[in-house]
């Protein structure tokens, strides 16, 4: 299924002045914020800007992503995107670092998130930011992944936090892969994409896309339980995950009534059959019944 959600232009710090430039892109950032959810060439929706096709997020569910891409980490030694998988479920933005807009506005969105969850990252999950412009470098993921990290805890360590960068090769694939379409704009120097974050399983494949720019704690718990395969989360959490289902059309996780109805039946009988039970068991106690012998003499 093809979806182009809440196409959104990426605001960047330009190298150098571009005067009218800068006030074309500002309209544009509006009209990409105002753009509704919409599938891919429907038929009542409104044009796409000239500039913004072809830029979205086609969903790929369940596709691999590169492992054996490489990058640069914030502390600048070189990795290979293997090396994040195989233990966790890993929560994928892709952005740049430079962007002070729409950038800065997802990873935030995904940090508010996180941050009341009792799922914490390192231990049950992985984030893993990579950077779309390969001219930023180690220093910047750096200052990003402090940034991001006090945000979500002055407490927490920088433990399951990842910022990568790396070629345009390589960023291109794990895009691609993805089905994260996104482009450079040598007119205002800025780069143009789609809002949005991924969930990937442990062996690397795409679970869930969560569109915006916030993201509520209920959407990255269950997409988290769920590309883990729900080997992490309370007893209580996979109850709520059957009491919710995924709509790829939004990326959110919706009440499924059916399972909902199915649920509170299930309570309601249980409630039955627990209040029958010590209903009869309180009638047939042994002194309950001795009354009743002498009552019928």
């Amino acid at each position: 299924m093809k979806l182009q959600l809440k196409l959104r232009e990426g605001w960047g710090e330009p190298s150098r002045p571009h005067g009218g430039g800068l006030t074309w892109a500002c309209a544009l950032v509006a009209a990409a914020f105002a753009m509704p959810v919409a599938l891919a060439q429907a038929p009542d929706r409104p044009p796409t800007p000239k500039v913004l096709q072809g830029i979205g997020i086609e969903q790929r569910l369940n596709a691999p992503i590169p492992l054996n891409t490489q990058f640069t980490d914030e502390s600048g030694h070189q990795v290979r995107l293997a090396d994040y998988f195989g233990r966790r479920p890993v929560v994928l933005a892709l952005v740049y670092y430079r962007c002070t807009m729409l950038c800065s506005y997802i990873l935030s969105g995904m940090v508010s998130g996180l941050r009341p969850l009792s799922l914490r990252p390192g231990r049950d999950f992985d984030v893993v930011a990579i950077s779309i412009d390969p001219a930023e470098n180690s220093q910047l993921a750096a200052a990003k992944r402090a940034s991001y990290v006090h945000s979500y805890s002055s407490r927490a360590g920088p433990e399951g936090w990842h910022f990568l960068t790396g070629n345009e090769k390589d960023i291109r694939a794990v895009a691609d892969a993805v089905g994260f379409h996104y482009r450079y704009d040598p007119k205002t120097q800025l780069f143009l994409h789609a809002s949005g974050i991924m969930v990937l399983t442990p062996d690397g494949h795409v679970s869930r896309y969560l569109y915006g720019v916030e993201f509520t704690p209920k959407d990255l718990k269950l997409g988290l339980m769920e590309a883990s395969g729900n080997r992490i989360g309370s007893a209580a959490d996979q109850i709520l995950l059957l009491c919710y289902h995924y709509d790829p059309s939004t990326g959110k996780y919706g009440a499924a009534v059916m399972n909902l109805l199915r649920a509170a039946a299930a309570l309601m009988l249980g409630t039955l059959i627990v209040s029958l039970a010590l209903l009869f068991r309180k009638d047939f106690r042994p002194g309950r019944s001795a009354v009743r012998e002498a009552r019928n003499l």
